[in-house]
């Protein structure tokens, strides 16, 4: 009889900190799409629930192994919750929530390291814009949320990683009344009344 018990895995306390450092590596190796959770495992030598048991996701080990702490995915799935309407000041307050909460000084880093920078815009093309478009559905989705994604990373870029004074001294209250309706004419095709 197998003695299987519950809670926190047994075994070596650094496999988190392995898992991390060899997700770190092929993420700035082969950015966001071609790295793959098995690759991740087999790099640091672990069994692959043992990223979902630490990390939740793919998208999580992303965040937490480049230190994008603004690519929180319970934010995005969130934001991904309820009706279409309003998914544009959902999206926009996440992002301003999530890059607020991050800080200056780590949002320098992002646009310092020129491999973060390639993997931050691969997730952004990969999968902000294949999971808005999954949402938005329909025969055109996949544009509409390529537009999304152009009006939220220059969002990203003017407010966090570059700053342009003017748009980074807005308030998140602002940033969603003066981005907000590029953001719904980018998701609907139209401002949406």
């Amino acid at each position: 009889m197998l003695n299987k018990t519950r809670g926190r895995p047994r075994g070596n306390p650094d496999t988190k900190a392995r898992i991390t450092e060899a997700a770190r590596e092929l993420f700035l190796k082969h950015g966001y799409p071609g790295t793959t959770v098995r690759a991740v495992a087999a790099a640091a030598g672990v069994d692959s629930a043992l990223i979902s048991y630490h990390f939740g996701s793919k998208q999580g080990l992303f965040s937490q192994s480049l230190n994008l702490l603004c690519v929180d995915p319970s934010a995005l799935d969130q934001a991904l919750r309820g009706n279409r309407e309003h998914l544009a000041d959902r999206l926009l307050d996440s992002v301003t929530s999530m890059w607020d909460a991050a800080g200056p000084a780590q949002n320098r880093m992002v646009v310092q390291d020129d491999a973060t920078m390639r993997a931050l815009r691969d997730y952004l093309d990969g999968e902000l814009r294949l999971r808005i478009a999954e949402f938005l559905g329909g025969p055109d989705a996949t544009r509409r949320a390529t537009a999304a994604v152009g009006v939220l990373g220059g969002l990203i870029f003017t407010r966090y990683l570059n700053p342009i004074r003017s748009v980074g001294v807005l308030s998140p209250v602002d940033v969603r009344r003066v981005f907000g309706p590029a953001l719904r004419a980018a998701l609907y095709g139209r401002a949406p009344t």
